[in-house]
């Protein structure tokens, strides 16, 4: 039996008082909103969002800053209750104050298959060649929506800057690559550049499983619309109950998403992802043709999702700048903090507001200097590092990066002592502890949650975070030297040199150096013994011969593992100590190593974690050290 519903109404109907289109009337903001689709070369469309101040005309005209993001320019740029274009504006890849004060267009676009665009959505667009085999990538998109833009926006004076954070700062770096012709400056700000390496997906071999949750929604569908299905509040509660990271993801539906397929397939440093490095193709790119506009890499000293990025880029790249186009700055930021308020680092309270400083002073005249037609009178040239010294907490301009060249060694000893000068023959000559993979070391204060922005998150600054609670574990080999009486400037990237052991036949080496504060700290109490990671990372040890072919390690043999930190550019000062500890899981930001050795760590079964004794010598023959790139005068 069926019904057929009536065509007119069984009731009175009141008229309603909603109108078909609400329009804001034209005089009120300071500004125009404009959304068009702008076609590719391939015929798909990409929403953007063009938004002109009141100031730029067409006989007035104004430079455009462009951002690419696969995080909705809808949401970037809309804030209805606001009537002043900087109120519209929202946080996230907007350096507002700079825009504004700059007079700027400023348009956000959504890229390929996110959002409001059309076309299929594909993780870190592959550049075209061997993975990419369309005629598209986030390169040609850039310069079709130049292109564009410079032809149909009349309040547009030719000039088009490109801004972007995190994967914004990927397609920042992509429109570098063939670039068009009216693209006069470009700002790549904590890009996502080797996802293998030391960005968002894995370090040195260790996956980053807390972005399971990251490639799940942005995956899932065009507008993030599938949520991560949460069952826990502490993400360690969470995954030591599934076990490997591909238990979890098969039993979060996560096994329907292709990039994760691709992450799963690509657990080493093969062709897949050394395709992919941006780094590499820019600079076999710069190799042909040096870079002809400027290039400003910004970097954050505390970034826990793209550490690695930007100064990869800039080693990459500034050695075959032949036109000093390429410059860098180095900041005390967590991952975007440049953008955000800088009083504050965590708990680290830092004077003044660097970040605000860096805006006013940089990136605001650096940008005009390149997209407006008269820019300001006598500006001050920018250096080619702007770098900001964490310990003497200043800005400084200064000529090259890494800036020492001077290597001291930090030996690790007997007894927990850390010291410049090397072991002596009278030593007892190794520390050992037990990894135990029921038991990871958590990388921040439990519960920790799934990495996010979230006000009560905690994510953005874990990595200045007091490693005090590790410190007492006694599955953490602990180094501290005696108080310092001179300062110790470093510039550049510490080196860890390790030489260790490891009862089982894999492992991994997590090396931290800390500054460790005084005992109690006058007017700031809370710093009292704090405990702040100057760098850090993880390496998973079976790449230590081969990045791209994993190999089982020796049990009980010493192994020499020897790998980067990330930049630090740092003072420790007198009354301080220095620190560094030593660990073989950082749980469960970094997916657990059984221990065992297995083809796949992803397809690792129950069986495979166990226990290893691993030990670290300190010897005379052997001797585990830092290399800490110093300044002779600090």
């Amino acid at each position: 039996m069926s019904f057929a519903l009536s065509q007119t109404p069984k009731y009175p109907q009141l008229p309603s008082e909603t109108p078909a289109t609400v329009n804001i009337p034209v005089d009120l903001a300071d500004y125009s909103r404009r959304t068009v689709m702008i076609p590719m070369r391939d015929g798909v469309r990409l929403n953007t969002i063009i938004v002109v101040p009141k100031t730029a005309t067409p006989n007035h005209k104004a430079g455009i800053v462009l951002t690419r993001t696969p995080y909705s320019a809808e949401a970037l740029t809309t804030n209805a209750q606001s009537t002043h274009l900087g109120s519209s504006l929202y946080g996230y890849d907007n350096a507002t104050d700079v825009i504004v004060q700059g007079g700027y267009i400023r348009v956000i676009q959504d890229i390929r298959g996110k959002y409001g665009s059309e076309g299929d959505y594909v993780m870190n667009r592959p550049f075209l060649g061997p993975l990419n085999p369309t005629p598209v990538d986030h390169a040609t998109d850039t310069y079709d929506t130049i292109d564009w833009l410079i032809k149909n926006v009349p309040e547009s004076n030719q000039k088009v800057g490109i801004i972007g954070i995190s994967y914004d700062g990927f397609t920042t770096l992509a429109a570098l690559v063939n670039p068009h012709p009216a693209l006069k400056v470009a700002v790549p700000m904590n890009p996502m550049v080797d996802g293998w390496r030391g960005d968002d997906w894995f370090h040195n071999g260790a996956f980053r499983q807390q972005n399971m949750s990251y490639i799940y929604e942005q995956d899932g569908s065009r507008a993030n619309g599938y949520k991560w299905p949460t069952s826990n509040w502490d993400d360690y509660a969470m995954f030591m109950r599934a076990g490997s990271a591909e238990a979890l993801a098969k039993e979060r539906g996560l096994d329907q998403m292709g990039f994760w397929r691709k992450v799963l397939a690509h657990p080493a440093y093969d062709e897949f992802w050394q395709d992919q490095a941006v780094d590499k193709i820019l600079a076999a790119q710069y190799a042909k043709q040096p870079p002809t506009f400027p290039i400003m890499l910004v970097h954050s000293l505390w970034d826990a999702e793209d550490i690695y990025g930007a100064m990869a880029v800039y080693k990459a790249i500034k050695p075959l700048d032949k036109n000093n186009m390429v410059s860098l700055t180095i900041g005390p930021w967590h991952h975007g903090g440049a953008i955000d308020d800088g009083t504050t680092l965590g708990q680290l309270k830092l004077p003044a507001d660097p970040s605000y400083w860096w805006r006013q002073t940089v990136l605001g005249p650096y940008l005009a200097s390149y997209l407006q037609d008269t820019p300001p009178a006598n500006p001050k040239p920018i250096p080619p590092v702007t770098a900001y010294q964490t310990g003497a907490n200043k800005w400084q301009g200064v000529p090259y990066w890494p800036l020492a060249k001077k290597t001291t060694k930090l030996y690790l000893h007997a007894d927990g002592l850390l010291s410049l000068n090397e072991p002596t023959a009278a030593e007892v000559p190794s520390t050992a502890y037990v990894s135990d993979p029921a038991k990871p070391v958590p990388y921040r204060p439990r519960p920790s949650r799934t990495a996010g922005y979230e006000p009560d998150n905690g994510w953005a600054n874990w990595l200045a975070q007091s490693q005090i609670e590790q410190s007492g574990r006694t599955d953490v080999a602990v180094f501290t030297s005696d108080v310092l009486t001179a300062p110790i400037a470093v510039a550049g990237e510490p080196i860890a040199n390790l030489i260790a052991a490891t009862s089982g036949t894999d492992s991994d080496w997590v090396v931290k150096l800390i500054d460790v504060y005084p005992d109690e700290v006058p007017g700031d109490p809370h710093m009292g013994g704090y405990q702040l990671m100057i760098a850090a990372d993880i390496f998973r040890g079976r790449y230590r011969e081969s990045l791209s072919t994993p190999h089982a390690i020796p049990a009980n043999t010493p192994e020499t593992y020897r790998f980067n930190l990330p930049n630090a550019y740092h003072v420790f000062i007198p009354g301080h100590r220095i620190m560094v500890q030593v660990q073989s899981s950082w749980f469960p930001l970094y997916d657990r190593n059984p221990q065992t050795f297995v083809p796949s760590i992803f397809l690792a079964q129950p069986s495979d974690y166990r226990p290893a004794t691993q030990t670290i010598f300190h010897s005379t023959t052997q001797p585990t050290f830092i290399e800490l790139p110093t300044l002779t005068n600090p």
